[in-house]
């Protein structure tokens, strides 16, 4: 009886294990696609325009929220970084193409065990993609910038300890929500100012679609959230500094 239990531990430990390593797969695969499209266009941005190319490196701060009527977020910190590409255009307008990783933070309001509010925090990491069109207000010192950003990211993640903590106004545990739609798309507003080599980058980003919306598959998890769907939207403001090679 003791060996049959101990291989049953050992079956479901592996089965556990294989899960786990399938979802690193699969986000992998999503990230090296998004290298890809991204080395095609910078390699096609800069075809007959090379003077007017500059590669940049860039990182900052974000303060991000979730846009949702179904229960009480706050805004948390978080960081972003990645690099780009700016080429002219067409006179005063250049294009950007960049990519950038960020592990951005939001808190929404529970009840614990001991029946006491708490905030859980509420990780999202992920991988952005983003092609922009930039007005050149004042030539290589201030540009307006603005486009789409494809977004990748997994699920989100919280403190193993907050788990079971009850979703305030809901009858959800803080753990029933991490598996968020992984796909999304936000419109980027933003502006940099400085020189050639150093400049400031401030950017605000609102998603598009319902990152939410993955959990609406579940009956017993709208139930939970007073029998509505869910829906929700990514506000991101960032600011960052950038230093073109």
């Amino acid at each position: 009886m003791s060996y049959t239990l101990n291989n049953f531990k050992c079956y479901k430990l592996i089965s556990n294990y294989n899960v786990y390593f399938r979802e690193k797969i699969k986000i992998m695969k999503r990230i090296v696609l998004i290298i890809l499209v991204l080395n095609y266009s910078l390699g096609f941005s800069q075809y007959g325009r090379r003077d007017g190319n500059r590669i940049g490196i860039s990182g900052g701060i974000t303060n991000t929220t979730l846009y949702t009527s179904d229960f009480n977020v706050k805004p948390e910190n978080g960081w972003i970084g990645g690099f780009s590409v700016r080429g002219n255009y067409y006179n005063d307008w250049s294009m950007i193409f960049g990519m950038q990783f960020t592990e951005s933070n939001f808190s929404v309001e529970t009840i614990n065990a001991l029946l006491q509010n708490e905030d859980v925090k509420y990780k999202l990491s992920g991988a952005q993609i983003r092609l922009l069109l930039s007005a050149n207000l004042v030539k290589n010192h201030l540009s307006i910038d603005f486009g789409p950003v494809l977004q990748v990211n997994g699920k989100l993640k919280i403190d193993s300890s907050n788990k079971n903590n009850i979703i305030k106004g809901t009858a959800l545990l803080a753990n029933d929500i991490i598996d968020i739609t992984k796909i999304n798309g936000n419109l980027y507003i933003g502006a940099s100012a400085g020189g050639k080599r150093v400049r400031a980058v401030v950017f605000y980003q609102y998603g598009l679609n319902n990152i939410m919306n993955n959990l609406n598959r579940f009956d017993d998890l709208k139930i939970k959230n007073n029998n509505h769907d869910f829906r929700g939207h990514i506000g991101m403001i960032s600011g960052q500094i950038l230093f073109n090679l």
